[in-house]
Protein backbone atom coordinates (compact mmCIF):
# COMPACT_ATOMS: atom_id res chain seq x y z
CA UNK A 1 0.00 0.00 0.00
CA UNK A 2 1.20 3.46 -0.72
CA UNK A 3 2.18 5.89 1.78
CA UNK A 4 -0.18 8.28 1.00
CA UNK A 5 -2.91 5.51 1.48
CA UNK A 6 -1.42 4.41 4.66
CA UNK A 7 -1.90 8.36 6.16
CA UNK A 8 -4.85 8.88 5.14
CA UNK A 9 -5.89 5.53 6.69
CA UNK A 10 -4.36 6.76 9.61
CA UNK A 11 -6.09 10.19 9.77
CA UNK A 12 -9.54 8.75 9.09
CA UNK A 13 -8.82 6.54 12.56
CA UNK A 14 -9.26 9.71 14.12
CA UNK A 15 -11.69 11.79 12.50
CA UNK A 16 -15.38 12.23 14.59
CA UNK A 17 -17.70 11.31 11.35
CA UNK A 18 -15.62 8.13 10.45
CA UNK A 19 -16.59 4.60 12.12
CA UNK A 20 -14.84 1.69 10.61
CA UNK A 21 -16.77 -1.11 11.15
CA UNK A 22 -19.34 0.07 13.92
CA UNK A 23 -20.95 -1.69 16.80
CA UNK A 24 -24.12 -1.01 18.59
CA UNK A 25 -25.00 1.60 16.65
CA UNK A 26 -28.41 0.07 15.54
CA UNK A 27 -31.25 2.53 16.18
CA UNK A 28 -28.49 5.00 17.47
CA UNK A 29 -28.00 7.35 14.53
CA UNK A 30 -30.19 10.11 16.01
CA UNK A 31 -28.08 10.39 19.24
CA UNK A 32 -25.06 10.38 16.29
CA UNK A 33 -26.20 13.07 14.75
CA UNK A 34 -27.86 14.72 17.51
CA UNK A 35 -31.37 15.37 15.74
CA UNK A 36 -34.23 13.39 14.27
CA UNK A 37 -33.33 13.80 10.95
CA UNK A 38 -34.13 11.28 8.00
CA UNK A 39 -31.27 8.82 7.14
CA UNK A 40 -30.19 8.74 3.47
CA UNK A 41 -27.24 6.31 2.86
CA UNK A 42 -24.48 6.26 -0.54
CA UNK A 43 -23.63 2.93 -0.83
CA UNK A 44 -20.37 2.38 -2.62
CA UNK A 45 -19.92 6.19 -1.77
CA UNK A 46 -16.48 6.73 -3.02
CA UNK A 47 -15.35 10.05 -2.21
CA UNK A 48 -18.49 11.03 -1.10
CA UNK A 49 -19.53 13.36 -3.29
CA UNK A 50 -23.08 12.51 -2.97
CA UNK A 51 -23.12 12.03 0.89
CA UNK A 52 -21.96 15.71 0.68
CA UNK A 53 -23.92 17.08 -1.96
CA UNK A 54 -26.96 16.00 -0.49
CA UNK A 55 -25.87 17.13 2.84
CA UNK A 56 -25.41 20.79 1.57
CA UNK A 57 -28.77 21.02 -0.42
CA UNK A 58 -30.41 19.21 2.77
CA UNK A 59 -29.08 20.71 5.98
CA UNK A 60 -32.30 19.13 7.90
CA UNK A 61 -31.24 15.57 7.11
CA UNK A 62 -28.81 13.11 7.71
CA UNK A 63 -26.58 11.13 4.79
CA UNK A 64 -24.01 8.25 5.66
CA UNK A 65 -21.75 7.48 2.98
CA UNK A 66 -20.62 3.33 3.11
CA UNK A 67 -17.42 1.98 1.25
CA UNK A 68 -14.47 -0.37 2.47
CA UNK A 69 -12.02 1.76 0.82
CA UNK A 70 -10.58 3.67 3.58
CA UNK A 71 -8.12 6.63 1.12
CA UNK A 72 -11.70 7.20 -0.47
CA UNK A 73 -13.57 8.15 2.12
CA UNK A 74 -11.12 10.15 3.50
CA UNK A 75 -11.72 12.66 0.97
CA UNK A 76 -15.28 13.28 1.18
CA UNK A 77 -15.36 12.87 5.46
CA UNK A 78 -12.27 15.89 5.08
CA UNK A 79 -14.77 17.96 3.23
CA UNK A 80 -17.44 17.32 5.42
CA UNK A 81 -15.43 18.73 8.48
CA UNK A 82 -13.56 21.29 6.29
CA UNK A 83 -17.16 22.82 5.56
CA UNK A 84 -18.68 22.17 8.88
CA UNK A 85 -21.18 19.43 7.59
CA UNK A 86 -22.30 18.14 10.49
CA UNK A 87 -25.11 16.06 9.19
CA UNK A 88 -22.84 13.94 6.92
CA UNK A 89 -20.40 10.79 8.41
CA UNK A 90 -19.05 7.73 6.50
CA UNK A 91 -18.58 4.25 7.64
CA UNK A 92 -16.10 1.64 6.64
CA UNK A 93 -17.36 -1.37 5.61
CA UNK A 94 -18.66 -4.05 3.39
CA UNK A 95 -21.61 -3.41 1.83
CA UNK A 96 -23.15 -6.32 3.00
CA UNK A 97 -23.11 -5.80 6.34
CA UNK A 98 -25.33 -2.85 6.68
CA UNK A 99 -28.16 -4.67 8.35
CA UNK A 100 -25.16 -4.72 11.09
CA UNK A 101 -25.70 -1.07 11.58
CA UNK A 102 -28.97 0.29 11.30
CA UNK A 103 -32.36 -1.12 12.80
CA UNK A 104 -35.43 -2.16 10.59
CA UNK A 105 -36.99 1.08 9.23
CA UNK A 106 -34.06 3.37 10.30
CA UNK A 107 -32.87 4.21 6.60
CA UNK A 108 -35.60 6.45 5.04
CA UNK A 109 -33.14 6.48 1.26
CA UNK A 110 -30.39 4.95 -0.81
CA UNK A 111 -28.24 6.13 -3.08
CA UNK A 112 -26.18 3.78 -5.67
CA UNK A 113 -23.67 6.04 -7.53
CA UNK A 114 -21.39 4.72 -10.20
CA UNK A 115 -20.82 0.96 -8.48
CA UNK A 116 -19.05 -1.35 -10.87
CA UNK A 117 -21.01 -2.40 -12.77
CA UNK A 118 -19.59 -6.09 -12.60
CA UNK A 119 -19.78 -7.00 -16.06
CA UNK A 120 -19.01 -10.79 -15.94
CA UNK A 121 -22.28 -12.44 -16.00
CA UNK A 122 -20.48 -15.14 -13.19
CA UNK A 123 -19.92 -12.10 -10.78
CA UNK A 124 -24.01 -10.91 -11.25
CA UNK A 125 -24.30 -11.47 -7.41
CA UNK A 126 -21.93 -8.64 -6.84
CA UNK A 127 -23.88 -5.98 -8.43
CA UNK A 128 -25.56 -3.80 -5.60
CA UNK A 129 -29.00 -4.33 -7.52
CA UNK A 130 -29.20 -7.92 -7.36
CA UNK A 131 -32.02 -9.28 -5.63
CA UNK A 132 -29.31 -10.00 -2.37
CA UNK A 133 -28.75 -6.72 -1.89
CA UNK A 134 -32.04 -5.35 -2.48
CA UNK A 135 -33.07 -7.96 0.47
CA UNK A 136 -30.72 -6.45 2.71
CA UNK A 137 -31.88 -2.68 1.79
CA UNK A 138 -35.30 -4.05 2.34
CA UNK A 139 -34.60 -4.87 5.62
CA UNK A 140 -33.17 -1.41 7.27
CA UNK A 141 -35.57 0.54 4.55
CA UNK A 142 -38.71 2.77 6.44
CA UNK A 143 -42.14 1.78 4.63
CA UNK A 144 -42.02 3.82 0.81
CA UNK A 145 -38.35 4.23 1.33
CA UNK A 146 -36.71 4.95 -2.35
CA UNK A 147 -33.25 3.51 -4.24
CA UNK A 148 -31.67 5.63 -6.17
CA UNK A 149 -29.09 4.35 -9.04
CA UNK A 150 -26.82 6.73 -11.45
CA UNK A 151 -24.64 4.84 -13.57
CA UNK A 152 -23.12 5.33 -16.66
CA UNK A 153 -23.08 1.82 -17.05
CA UNK A 154 -25.83 0.99 -20.00
CA UNK A 155 -25.43 -3.21 -18.87
CA UNK A 156 -26.35 -2.17 -15.20
CA UNK A 157 -28.84 0.04 -16.04
CA UNK A 158 -30.48 -2.73 -17.98
CA UNK A 159 -29.78 -5.25 -15.53
CA UNK A 160 -31.62 -3.48 -12.56
CA UNK A 161 -34.64 -2.93 -14.93
CA UNK A 162 -34.91 -6.65 -15.78
CA UNK A 163 -34.92 -7.28 -11.65
CA UNK A 164 -37.68 -4.33 -11.13
CA UNK A 165 -39.68 -5.98 -13.42
CA UNK A 166 -39.00 -9.49 -12.90
CA UNK A 167 -39.92 -8.97 -8.98
CA UNK A 168 -43.08 -6.26 -10.02
CA UNK A 169 -41.05 -3.61 -7.76
CA UNK A 170 -42.51 0.18 -7.98
CA UNK A 171 -40.97 2.51 -10.45
CA UNK A 172 -40.86 5.51 -10.06
CA UNK A 173 -37.93 7.32 -12.20
CA UNK A 174 -36.48 6.27 -15.51
CA UNK A 175 -33.87 7.34 -17.47
CA UNK A 176 -31.49 6.21 -20.09
CA UNK A 177 -29.96 9.86 -20.73
CA UNK A 178 -30.34 11.93 -17.72
CA UNK A 179 -28.47 15.28 -18.88
CA UNK A 180 -31.38 15.05 -21.75
CA UNK A 181 -34.18 15.63 -19.93
CA UNK A 182 -35.73 18.82 -20.47
CA UNK A 183 -36.19 19.29 -16.59
CA UNK A 184 -33.14 17.37 -14.34
CA UNK A 185 -34.00 17.46 -10.13
CA UNK A 186 -31.21 18.89 -8.01
CA UNK A 187 -30.20 15.61 -6.74
CA UNK A 188 -28.85 14.33 -10.31
CA UNK A 189 -26.91 16.87 -10.85
CA UNK A 190 -24.30 16.46 -8.72
CA UNK A 191 -21.40 14.50 -10.07
CA UNK A 192 -19.17 11.81 -8.77
CA UNK A 193 -15.25 11.63 -9.97
CA UNK A 194 -15.97 8.33 -11.30
CA UNK A 195 -19.20 10.05 -13.57
CA UNK A 196 -16.48 12.85 -14.63
CA UNK A 197 -13.97 9.51 -16.01
CA UNK A 198 -17.09 8.05 -18.37
CA UNK A 199 -15.02 4.55 -17.55
CA UNK A 200 -18.41 3.01 -19.90
CA UNK A 201 -17.69 4.97 -22.73
CA UNK A 202 -21.54 5.66 -22.89
CA UNK A 203 -21.57 9.39 -23.39
CA UNK A 204 -24.67 9.12 -21.19
CA UNK A 205 -26.16 8.68 -17.52
CA UNK A 206 -28.98 6.50 -16.76
CA UNK A 207 -31.12 6.74 -13.31
CA UNK A 208 -33.66 4.57 -11.94
CA UNK A 209 -35.95 5.41 -8.66
CA UNK A 210 -37.72 2.92 -7.01
CA UNK A 211 -39.33 0.95 -3.94
CA UNK A 212 -39.15 -1.93 -2.83
CA UNK A 213 -42.46 -2.47 -2.47
CA UNK A 214 -43.05 -6.33 -2.23
CA UNK A 215 -41.16 -9.41 -1.05
CA UNK A 216 -38.69 -10.96 -3.02
CA UNK A 217 -38.83 -14.64 -3.44
CA UNK A 218 -35.33 -16.76 -3.71
CA UNK A 219 -36.85 -18.59 -6.29
CA UNK A 220 -36.54 -15.64 -8.56
CA UNK A 221 -33.34 -15.26 -8.34
CA UNK A 222 -32.68 -18.54 -10.87
CA UNK A 223 -35.48 -16.71 -13.31
CA UNK A 224 -32.44 -13.94 -12.74
CA UNK A 225 -29.62 -16.43 -13.55
CA UNK A 226 -31.55 -17.77 -16.61
CA UNK A 227 -32.32 -14.45 -18.24
CA UNK A 228 -28.76 -13.00 -17.53
CA UNK A 229 -27.37 -16.35 -18.94
CA UNK A 230 -29.53 -15.61 -22.26
CA UNK A 231 -28.60 -12.16 -22.87
CA UNK A 232 -24.94 -11.69 -21.34
CA UNK A 233 -21.72 -13.10 -21.97
CA UNK A 234 -20.19 -15.28 -19.52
Amino acid sequence: MGQKKLIRFEAIKHFPNVLEYPQDMQGKWKDFFKNDGSITLELACGKGEYATGLGRMYPERNFIGIDLKGNRIWRGAKTALEEGLTNVAFVRSHIDKITDYFQPGEVAEIWITFPDPQLRGSRAKKRLTHPRFLRLYQRILQTGGLVNLKTDSPDLYRFTLAVINLFGLELLEDSDNVYKQPQIKPELMIKTHYEGLDIAGSNRIHYLCFRINRELPLEKDEVLKQLLSESEPD
